[in-house]
């Protein structure tokens, strides 16, 4: 698998994962922006499954105007391909400033992911 997530994003993430699996109610920031340069498609990630760290959680946005909470498998999203064929990307610069529902709300008023 391509890595697209640092080795200190995969602990933030594994870490929310391990809070999350207990039934707490957290609502962390984004550890980790993942994006398609030539497709519209975004995904912020704040956690990583303790029993199957290929699913990912967040905010899932295809740039089909429903973006939407939920999960994703990380060796699904390193396979896609944008128009060009270019792969999924991490945002290098992307650092959350809010929690991730502040993020989910904005982006179902706005159509999209606006970061």
């Amino acid at each position: 698998m391509t890595v697209i997530i640092t080795a200190d994003q995969r602990a933030q993430m594994l870490a929310n994962g391990a809070l999350s699996a207990t039934g707490k109610d957290i609502d962390p920031y984004p550890v980790v922006k993942l994006f398609t340069p030539d497709a519209g498609a975004t995904w912020l990630l704040t956690e990583l499954d303790p029993d199957d760290p290929d699913i990912a959680f967040g905010l899932c946005d295809l740039g089909m105007g429903f973006p939407e909470l939920g999960s994703v498998s990380l060796s699904e999203i390193t396979s896609v391909r944008g128009p060009m064929g270019l792969p999924v990307e991490r945002d290098l610069h992307f650092k959350a400033d809010r929690p991730l529902s502040r993020y989910a709300d904005e982006a179902r008023r706005a159509g999209g992911v606006q970061v």
